[in-house]
């Protein structure tokens, strides 16, 4: 008798018939749709995880008494699991202990599809303001001279599993986005075309300041959305992410 496909071997085949090195041209939107409903029927067991239901006890957990001494108490890495990697895709876990962050970051030219296994993630995401709104920064209280670059925020809130998959594109849905774990979790992605610094697809990690941080004449922005807006400013690395390499344990893909 054959033996039943697993789900990521359907998910690795169907990535591999739509998706392209290059992302051009991009895959139709019943493709796409595809890649989300394979996604979304994906359960921590199908890729080789237990769901993580006994929180941990460091401390005061996501939201603790002392913001600023959150990442003394909150040490313990997130592990990174590949599951596979070629030139049209990568294909990969994220296991997050509770308040471990993975900071603020782009996907350049790039697609991501993101599905929570299970816990809760806070995810706060932004897109470029187009044309773009850069200035320099001359407030009191800031380094002189900091490139900022206006971004429209898109997505704040907390995700809880079960929930339907998460897709950002290159120039919508919130293609930069930080995660913060609320509870211990797990989130699988799919990124096409993967990051080639060679090839211009770098990740650039990023500092938001509040738009009203910074006072700028004609911005494109109404009175009253202010709080839609923010400023960013790259970070050279950035100071608190954690991470390790961790080993796939879910079923072999069939290359």
């Amino acid at each position: 008798m054959r033996h039943q496909s697993s789900k990521v071997q359907a998910l690795y085949e169907h990535c591999k018939t739509i998706l392209s090195p290059s992302g051009s041209p991009p895959p139709s939107s019943q493709a796409l749709q595809k890649l989300s409903s394979i996604l979304d029927t994906i359960q921590p067991a199908d890729v080789g995880l237990k769901e993580e239901t006994a929180d941990d006890d460091r401390g005061h957990g996501f939201f603790g008494t002392n913001a600023l001494s959150r990442l003394a108490r909150w040490a313990q890495p997130i592990t990174y699991v590949d599951i596979h990697e070629c030139d049209n895709f990568t294909m990969c876990i994220f296991c997050f202990p509770t308040s471990s962050v993975i900071p603020l970051h782009d996907h350049p030219g790039m697609t991501v599809f993101s599905k929570l296994l299970y816990g809760s993630l806070h995810v706060k995401a932004y897109d470029w303001v187009e044309p773009p709104c850069i200035i320099e920064s001359k407030e009191p209280g800031y380094a002189q001279g900091l490139t900022l670059r206006l971004a429209k925020l898109e997505v704040d809130k907390v995700l809880n599993a079960p929930c339907d998959t998460s897709v950002l594109y290159p120039k919508h849905g919130g293609n930069l986005h930080c995660f913060t774990a609320v509870t211990p979790c797990a989130m699988l992605d799919i990124l096409t075309p993967p990051y080639r610094e060679e090839e211009g697809r770098r990740c650039t990690y990023y500092h938001d300041y509040p738009y009203s941080a910074f006072s700028v004449a004609n911005a494109p922005i109404c009175d009253g959305e202010e709080e839609e807006y923010a400023w960013l400013t790259e970070l050279e690395s950035p100071s608190d992410l954690y991470m390790r390499q961790g080993v796939y344990a879910g079923p072999a893909i069939q290359l």
